[in-house]
């Protein structure tokens, strides 16, 4: 469980990571920001929701585990 969490870390800081270095250069306009920003938003809410989801499903297999472990 550990390493997912290290996993997920890692993959949330390069988004970070990456849509910083996006918004620099658009403000510095070396790429096009008309687009960026709503590019940016819709981005991180699949992202978002996808997420959700994912902690869903896991927090439903380890609550179900610990129960049967109880037993």
């Amino acid at each position: 469980m550990n390493s997912i969490k290290k996993i997920v870390a890692y993959f949330l800081t390069g988004l970070v990571l990456l849509f910083c270095i996006l918004a620099i250069l658009g403000i510095w306009e070396v790429i096009d920001m008309e687009y960026l920003l709503e590019k940016m938003f819709k981005s991180m809410m699949v992202i978002l929701a996808s997420v959700a989801v994912i902690v869903f499903i896991f927090a439903l297999l380890f609550r179900e585990n610990r129960k049967f472990d109880e037993d």
